[in-house]
């Protein structure tokens, strides 16, 4: 309750129609043609995500209340008539929407990415209460647990920052071209595929399935029907046990990691592409054996990707059991999100300083 205020669902419908559009850009043809005309085509794609957080974010403020009032043992909302329920759930939304403006100024101004740092600061808010229940609640016989979190803590940050920055460097070649009086290709380049092409999009996907069943069995708790209930609490406590939870959550994100990335890349397309410009990769015939050929080099090289988000994903889960120390937890999946904003934002800040012809950052 001491989150809940008037941008207490935060940038999460936002997010959650952002989602939507990128994978429908997948798989409306007229969206995905919309995409291609660069700018303006991007502009209107926008557009409708920001039309699209409206209702969403409606649906998910009437939803919390829904929940409150449903599973608090105190009464929460005093006389929640209609109008008071309207008038909760416009506050909200305008909460939601204002944040959302807030992320895209920032991202006009060149500073970052603005929703990712606003994400990135509720995490880093985060760690001042985390350390304060440390620290009262220390124990000597604590000590040596302490020392584990922090090496932990380093090496995730390292591996984080390797496979954020790891990337495959395919060798492409340029035929070369005479029009008229001038020679144009004969370049060596080459194609990044990345190792973590999907970033934290698998870990979302993998939260959002994973909570819907325990959030559906509560509303069956209060049910007439025995079997109802009965179902309720079997499902209920099912997704309780660790175990279950943490191979079922492991599982998902490293399925979802190799779905997202056969959502984004498109090898036959980037071949075709390839092929239009005169450039093919060395040893490589160009057309299908080329976009086989990135199939199966992304499919190889994703696997370290799809792993390292799994374990990311289950790490505070696994650490929490093992050591039973609750106060200072390491999220895995909040440190990528911390390291990979940092990294971003430093990117940009460092290309803003390299066009104004500064040293560096």
């Amino acid at each position: 309750m001491e989150n809940f205020s008037i941008v207490a669902m935060g940038v999460a419908p936002y997010i959650t129609a952002s989602i939507i559009f990128q994978l429908l850009t997948m798989i409306v043809p007229a969206l995905e043609e919309l995409s291609k005309e660069g700018e303006s085509g991007q502009r209107k794609i926008n557009q409708w995500t920001r039309l699209l957080t409206v209702p969403l974010a409606a649906m998910q403020g009437y939803a919390l209340i829904a929940l409150l009032n449903k599973t608090s043992s105190s009464q929460i909302f005093i006389d929640l008539n209609p109008w008071r329920i309207v008038m909760i759930i416009t506050t909200v939304t305008a909460g939601t929407i204002f944040l959302m403006w807030l992320g895209e100024l920032i991202s006009e101004k060149h500073i970052g990415n603005g929703i990712s740092l606003l994400i990135f600061a509720g995490i880093i808010t985060q760690l001042p209460r985390a350390l304060q229940q440390t620290v009262l609640v220390f124990d000597k016989t604590q000590l040596l647990t302490l020392g584990l979190f922090a090496i932990i803590a380093i090496i995730t940050i390292v591996g984080v920052v390797i496979i954020t920055e790891g990337q495959r460097n395919v060798p492409v070649s340029y035929a070369k071209r005479v029009r008229g009086m001038k020679m144009y290709g004969g370049v060596n380049t080459h194609l990044p595929l990345r190792v973590n092409m999907a970033g934290v999009i698998p870990i979302i996907f993998a939260i959002s399935i994973i909570l819907f069943p325990t959030m559906v069995a509560q509303f069956f708790l209060t049910a007439k029907t025995p079997i109802l209930v009965a179902g309720a609490q079997k499902v209920i406590e099912l997704f309780n046990n660790n175990i279950f939870y943490g191979v079922l959550y492991f599982l998902l994100v490293f399925g979802f990691t190799y779905f997202y990335t056969e959502v984004v890349f498109h090898p036959d397309q980037i071949a075709e592409n390839l092929q239009k410009q005169g450039g093919f990769i060395p040893g490589i015939r160009p057309g299908k054996n080329t976009a086989d050929y990135l199939k199966n080099t992304t499919n190889r090289i994703i696997l370290a990707g799809a792993l390292f988000l799994g374990i990311i994903a289950v790490l505070s889960m696994v650490l929490n059991g093992f050591t039973g120390l609750t106060t200072l937890t390491i999220g895995g999946t909040s440190l990528l999100i911390v390291v990979s904003v940092v990294i971003e934002t430093y990117k940009q800040i460092e290309s803003q300083l390299t066009m104004r012809d500064y040293e560096g950052l």
